[in-house]
């Protein structure tokens, strides 16, 4: 009875050894998109935002073989505990190489509609996802040699079919997914959010700066000339997504928006870029030249630099200054401190799945 007993399990370890591994499904459930109190995203119609595709995209944000060597992922510098974007003036390449600006945060892409990148040079997200990769001052690798390395493993294998229906792993399908996680990443539950919401209040200093912050500039009116801060970045988002020469240099260091356009009007413009946890991704502007926000406020409202492409709305307020004093400065950061949202930093679904 023994030797048949043996026997018997031995042999049900060997069947269950060879057994074969379930086949993927094909997974279509559309993906929940939470959103707050933001305006109706505007999804892309020929890429939805599935389960499976956004599990794919994150897999891929965090993934190092994306890079020529395989130490870096899209996610080295665009950190979740930093809002998606990277504390480094310029982020440092494969090759020890640094980047000519300061990374840009991957948070709010739905509400992004006017270009990608400080320039604009990409038309959509999918396009945007996969530029770094290529880029020889960042990931250093090609897009064939990304796939070639993915489909050795048996893992992405199944999930591009999870995701996609199919086996084949292309640089097309790869810049989809990567564009869908990116547009699963929302911030939308700050201090101010709940403010509006009535489930939180403001000191007195907060409303203070949230006066300033949307109040028009007036040179007439001293006493009740504001900081004019939602003229540039309005909405629920906090960004106009407009292209503006914010008047950092009187000579262009960098030409930004006009080497896609070649339009004088665009020469030294640069993506108005949202507000939101901004607090969590120093150093500022486009070459990250400001370490705190205290710096950035003292540039606008004394440190202007006059050029022919010049913001008209900023240009105005050259004469005077914005004539914040220090009371306002300090109300004004209270306020862009309440646009920070915690529960982004530390949520789950963002997190490397590694």
């Amino acid at each position: 009875m023994l030797n048949k007993a043996l026997f018997f399990s031995i042999t049900l370890l060997v069947a269950l050894g060879c057994a074969k591994a379930p086949e993927p499904v094909w997974d279509t459930a559309p993906y929940t998109l939470d959103f707050g109190g933001l305006p109706e995203p505007e999804l892309p119609a020929d890429n939805p935002l599935t389960v499976q595709g956004v599990k794919l995209g994150r897999m891929l944000f965090y993934e190092t073989r994306l890079s020529g060597d395989n130490s870096m992922a899209c996610a080295s510098c665009h950190k979740q505990e930093n809002a998606f974007t990277d504390t480094n003036r310029f982020s440092t390449g494969i090759d020890g190489l640094d980047g000519h600006r300061q990374a840009m945060s991957a948070v709010n892409m739905l509400w992004n509609t006017n270009g990608y990148f400080w320039d604009g040079r990409a038309q959509k997200l999918r396009d945007q996802s996969i530029i770094p990769i290529q880029d020889v001052l960042e990931m250093n690798e090609t897009m064939e040699n990304v796939v070639e390395k993915l489909e050795q493993d048996t893992l992405y294998i199944h999930q591009f079919f999870r995701a996609f229906g199919s086996e084949d792993i292309s640089s097309y399908r790869i810049s989809l997914a990567l564009e869908q996680f990116m547009n699963s990443i929302v911030s939308y539950r700050s201090k101010y959010d709940l403010f509006l919401d009535g489930e939180a209040t403001f000191t007195e200093e907060e409303e203070l700066g949230m006066e300033l912050f949307f109040e028009e500039y007036n040179p007439y009116f001293p006493e009740t000339s504001g900081a004019d801060c939602g003229h540039c970045h309005g909405g629920k988002n906090f960004s106009s997504q407009e292209y503006m020469n914010n008047g950092l240099d009187s000579i262009y260091n960098d030409d930004g928006r006009y080497d896609v356009t070649g339009l004088e009007s665009d020469r030294g413009a640069m993506k108005v870029t949202t507000l939101r946890n901004i607090e969590l991704t120093p150093p500022y502007m486009h070459d990250g030249r400001f370490n705190t926000l205290e710096e950035v406020i003292d540039h606008y409202n004394e440190g202007l630099r006059n050029n022919a492409s010049l913001n008209p709305a900023l240009a105005m307020t050259m004469g005077t200054g914005l004539m914040l004093n220090e009371t306002d400065k300090d109300a004004l950061i209270a306020f862009l401190k309440t646009l920070t949202d915690t529960s982004l930093i530390q949520d789950s679904r963002y997190a490397s799945p590694f």
